[in-house]
């Protein structure tokens, strides 16, 4: 999959003041609770001494234990819900666990079920919550604004972002609807740091959605996220990779003037 790079206008480049003079924040965000995941991304991530947040759904007895290391690490646990629910067109999956089959009021104690195990798991009284499949409707009604009104989750993470979204002003964010790019299977390291590197020209938030690492489903092979990562860590004074809460939390307090588009940085 080609990812072009897209040049952001300055005057709509955002102007959060990022830590050490960074000029972007990238968050890597995995979703799922994949076993390759925790065989293969966070090793590298680790080993970077990089921090990520993990969206978990479908815990499994077997590495409960693995995913409270992956928080003690520093790495952030997010809630997916605990079934996954879907439109039934999306992939088959039981009837009961569609989200057709569901409400806005049961998705909300799923997800609210969902946070006692992360709790459980991280110690931490709040979480931030991707949608899945990227959909927000269940049993035909959109649950979106309840979830928001309900205090549950910090804040939403979507599937899909468009070049304008990297340039978004903290100051206007909805942190209810944060965009991500996700990213096809053979997608090539090059092609992963091509986004890193239009993300670093905007100098706002670009979110990365994967699944499989080396493995599972939708997956990007080794090669690829190990390319990603060696180039953030090798860039960390340019961008800021950090976990999501983080990210928005220093987002909503450090805003500045006007984005320098003649900064070298946003040339590399």
């Amino acid at each position: 999959m080609a990812i072009a790079v897209t040049a952001v206008p300055s005057s709509v480049a955002a102007r959060t003041a990022w830590p050490g003079k960074a000029r972007a924040a990238i968050v890597l965000t995995y979703d799922d609770a994949l076993v390759s995941q925790l065989d293969h991304a966070i090793p590298t991530l680790d080993a970077a001494g990089l921090k990520a947040t993990f969206f978990l759904s479908g815990v499994r007895q077997a590495d409960v234990a693995r995913w409270r290391a992956v928080a003690s690490h520093g790495h952030e646990l997010g809630n997916h819900t605990i079934f996954h629910p879907c439109a039934a067109a999306t992939y088959p999956a039981d009837p009961h666990y569609t989200a057709e089959a569901y409400t806005p009021a049961t998705m909300l104690r799923e997800i609210a079920a969902q946070n006692v195990l992360l709790s459980a798991l991280d110690g931490k009284s709040r979480h931030a919550f991707a949608t899945p499949c990227g959909q927000t409707v269940a049993g035909g009604a959109d649950y979106l604004g309840p979830l928001a009104a309900s205090g549950l989750v910090t804040s939403v993470r979507g599937v899909s972002a468009t070049p304008a979204d990297l340039a978004v002003d903290g100051a206007t964010r909805d942190v209810m609807h944060i965009p991500a790019r996700g990213f096809a299977e053979h997608t090539s390291g090059e092609q992963l740091i091509a986004y890193a590197r239009q993300a670093e020209a905007a100098g706002g938030i670009a979110v990365f959605l994967f699944h499989g690492i080396g493995g599972d489903h939708l997956a990007i092979s080794n090669e690829a996220h190990r390319a990603l990562i060696n180039w953030l860590r090798s860039h960390k004074r340019d961008v800021w990779t950090t976990t999501l809460s983080k990210a928005l939390t220093w987002e909503a307090t450090h805003q500045r003037g006007p984005f320098d588009a003649k900064h070298p940085a946003s040339r590399r």
